[in-house]
């Protein structure tokens, strides 16, 4: 691994409330919701850490199954910027971020090794867009890691998107995916419904 990997983080330590239940395991095409935002990462990252509520024991287990590293946040209930700061503590503090949501099943593997290529060009801040709005994955250098660890609250890195807004470069992708999360069944029901990417493959682009 080089001395400046690329570490994704993969955002899963959600309630999912509106779902009614552990919506990242519900099943889709045939495996968890979860699966399938972890398997367009994987391969595009040096390393998956994926970050987890206290007591998700079947979801821990899965990702761990399917190559993730798992971090349990003790403070996930308290909002998306500590499960965020919990993942970016257990990094390399010389890696390039890459932060992923776990409820989002349709990125595309190239979007995300897109972000990857933009970081290791030298951008700080690194956002996919569709058609004009922002989406996800986004990518951090390395730079900002030390502010990633320090978040808190529940607008993810939001605020520091805003204090770094001159260092933001948009890439835009033909990737609805980028803006497709799954909050409710009837949300998984119409990404079901959706014909989704083939597993991915390696890249042979980095």
């Amino acid at each position: 691994m080089s001395t400046c990997p690329t570490v994704g983080i993969l955002l899963a330590a959600g309630a999912g409330r509106r779902f009614g239940g552990d919506k990242l395991l519900a099943p889709l095409h045939g495996r968890a919701l979860v699966l399938h935002a972890l398997a367009a990462l994987h391969p595009a990252v040096d390393r998956v850490i994926a970050v987890v509520r206290p007591g998700a024991g079947a979801l821990a287990d899965a990702l761990e199954q399917a190559g993730a590293q798992v971090v349990e946040c003790p403070r996930a209930t308290l909002g998306m910027g500590h499960s965020l700061a919990c993942g970016a503590d257990h990094a390399p503090p010389t890696a390039r971020l890459l932060v992923s949501l776990g409820d989002m099943p349709a990125v595309r593997p190239d979007t995300i090794r897109r972000v990857r290529r933009a970081l290791e060009r030298g951008a700080v801040i690194v956002v996919p867009t569709h058609h004009g709005h922002r989406g996800h994955p986004v990518g951090f250098a390395s730079a900002l890691q030390r502010e990633l660890t320090r978040l808190v609250g529940d607008q993810g890195a939001r605020a520091l998107l805003q204090r770094h807004a001159a260092d933001v470069r948009e890439i835009a992708v033909d990737d609805p995916g980028i803006l497709h999360d799954v909050d409710t069944p009837t949300d998984l029901s119409e990404t079901t419904a959706r014909a989704l990417n083939p597993a991915p493959r390696a890249p042979t682009d980095r």
